[in-house]
């Protein structure tokens, strides 16, 4: 990989700690932006090998012209999952993000990598906060070459307790109530966050031959619906704890989201023509998780 000078946001969440001690391992110069009340517990253990600002103590102007990143990559997100206002919402998706781009033009950064949501617009706030900025990203594309990744659902050790999978692993080890759920009919694609990791690389190492405005969706080819992949987990933890799960889980109980997307629409061909291709399947990368958490 060509030698790069990278600014991330969101380097204390799941996915953005992931790529940064990816990053470090590869000798990569990463400065991280995060908040002085961030919860810096999973990359404790590589932070004094990187550059550090605190965004609440200190101006984005300033840091771009101490820094001078040649690459940008903005994990940064609200989801919205612990209650927080519509605002808050809008400040973290939409407004700093905007700021952060425009910060990036001013220091003719070469390259800035989105990380979006394949969720339409019109599910939530976070979702209608990410299309508003994917829309500035489009608009901004003459002045800085824009890569928008759009994840789909993606998983493995160190996630958010809230998210579905941990959720739900907690609610079978813990739990001795049942567990309600929706029919499950959704189906999901689930990848396994080195394989995402592993996208950024790629992504990065094709970055100069990219056109100024680009967009890949992140995802295997292979669909799972919800109720498949809770009985797989489930059936897995029955048989390493010998633990009274399946009959616990209660399909259908909950109603489906207002705007559920049944069936995510992913075309993964760029990226595959780029050279990326996953390599954890469903039942290994569960597998990983449990081992993790267990």
């Amino acid at each position: 990989m060509e030698k790069k000078k990278i600014l991330l946001t969101g380097a204390t969440g799941f996915l953005g700690s992931h790529l940064l001690e990816s990053f470090v391992s590869k000798g990569i110069e990463v400065t991280i932006l995060k908040r002085s009340f961030s919860n810096s517990w999973r990359i404790n253990h590589i932070i004094n090998k990187i550059k550090c600002y605190d965004i609440d103590k200190i101006s984005l102007d300033e840091v771009f012209e101490s820094e001078r990143p040649d690459t940008v990559i903005h994990t940064a997100c609200l989801y919205g999952k612990n209650n927080e206002s519509f605002s808050d919402i809008l400040n973290t998706n939409l407004f700093f993000s905007v700021e952060l781009l425009r910060a990036s033009i001013n220091s003719q950064v070469s390259t800035f990598i989105n990380t979006d949501t394949f969720l339409p617009r019109e599910v939530n706030y976070y979702s209608l906060s990410k299309a508003q900025f994917r829309e500035w990203l489009i608009l901004k594309s003459d002045e800085i070459k824009v890569i928008n990744i759009k994840l789909e659902y993606i998983y493995g050790p160190n996630d958010d307790e809230n998210k579905f999978i941990p959720w739900l692993i907690n609610k079978m080890l813990k739990s001795e109530e049942r567990i309600l759920l929706t029919k499950g009919m959704q189906k999901r694609n689930f990848i396994y966050i080195t394989d995402v990791v592993d996208v950024f690389d790629v992504i990065m190492e094709k970055a100069s031959r990219l056109k100024h405005c680009n967009s890949f969706d992140v995802g295997t080819n292979d669909f799972n619906t919800v109720k498949d992949l809770v009985l797989q987990i489930s059936n897995k933890l029955q048989s390493r704890f010998n633990k009274s799960i399946v009959n616990r889980l209660d399909f259908g109980a909950l109603n489906y989201r207002n705007g559920e997307v049944m069936i995510p629409q992913l075309d993964n061909r760029a990226l595959l023509n780029l050279g990326w291709s996953p390599k954890i399947g469903i039942n290994e990368g569960i597998d990983l998780i449990l081992d993790d958490d267990n």
